[in-house]
């Protein structure tokens, strides 16, 4: 069997202008960048993406939190019991809707934002783009996620 050609720098299917693959290869490498300053405060990336929102709003559901991280409730119930079984959270049900999930930070998990404070400074000094180009980056990947949002809505499984 012979091997497919290679495609041209020109071609659609050609590794370097696929924007999700930018994307991804972008979103891995900042989270590497953030792992060494995450793993001295004993959290995952996607922990540390919880603990801003709680910081932020806590207390509030799980409904909640998903919506700010564009999670499902099945991505986060495992996290979530993860970061209570680490004494970061309390998870509670709502006596009024049992099928609501609180969660709140316990005193464990509002001592960490001081420590944490720093990590977007580290990170920040390892990339190599000035402070205004990394604000209109982030400027134009929130444009791109709020333009994704009828595409995603619209992908829903019927």
């Amino acid at each position: 069997m012979k091997p497919s050609p290679t495609p041209a720098a020109g071609s659609p299917l050609c590794l370097k202008r696929q924007l999700c693959f930018a994307l991804y290869a972008a979103s891995n490498q900042v989270t590497r960048l953030a792992r060494p300053a995450l793993e001295q405060l004993g959290l995952t990336y996607p922990q540390y993406l919880v603990m801003m929102v709680l910081w932020e709003h806590a207390p509030c559901t799980v409904g909640e939190i998903g919506g700010q991280l564009m999670l499902d409730s099945g991505t986060l119930t495992p996290l979530l019991k993860r970061m209570e079984g680490n004494h970061l959270l309390t998870r509670t049900r709502d006596a009024a809707d049992e099928r609501c999930v609180r969660i709140a930070l316990t005193a464990a998990g509002r001592a960490l934002k001081r420590r944490a404070s720093k990590v977007p400074e580290l990170m920040r000094c390892q990339i190599a783009l000035s402070t205004s180009s990394l604000e209109a980056l982030r400027e134009q990947l929130q444009a791109l996620i709020a333009a994704l949002q009828p595409a995603a809505a619209g992908n829903v499984d019927r």
